[in-house]
């Protein structure tokens, strides 16, 4: 049998938490050998660590991206009981496919223009896409004369 602690060292290509958060910490950061990290769990990553692993040159995809797919099917879900449509499984995941693929795709891009971390571009595509419909609806200052 293999502890967590020594799953979370083997010399892997891909490590995928997924069940508790803060299973990576600084306590044991340095000892992660994987190239690519993904976040399937709920802040598996505590804050310190998620450093440590940027300077040791680890590629984490946050859990703000990987972990989508459930709140956007829930959207989805939402948009058909408004306007009274069914969609049949096929399309939900053609349209979740779509748009978890082009959210990677931009916040790919985001990361390699700024050179920053994946996360902090998913941040950085989450915060710009909240002040686009900000600006949008307009604030109160737009409503009141």
């Amino acid at each position: 049998m293999i502890t967590n602690e020594e799953l979370l060292s083997l010399d892997v290509d891909i490590l995928i938490p997924a069940a508790l958060e803060n299973q990576i910490t600084a306590a044991n950061a340095s000892d992660i050998q994987a190239r690519y990290i993904f976040e399937v769990a709920n802040g598996p990553i505590s804050a310190d660590a998620d450093d440590i692993l940027d300077a040791k040159g680890i590629t984490v995809f946050p859990d703000i991206l990987v972990n989508a797919g459930g709140v956007t099917v829930s959207y989805f879900e939402w948009v058909q009981n408004r306007s009274g449509l069914y969609w049949s499984t096929d399309e939900v995941n053609q349209r979740l496919q779509q748009q978890m693929v082009n959210a990677a795709e931009i916040i790919w891009h985001l990361a390699q223009t700024h050179k920053t971390s994946v996360r902090t571009a998913a941040y950085v595509h989450a915060l710009t896409s909240l002040g686009a419909a900000m600006d949008a609806r307009g604030t109160r200052a737009d409503y009141v004369g």
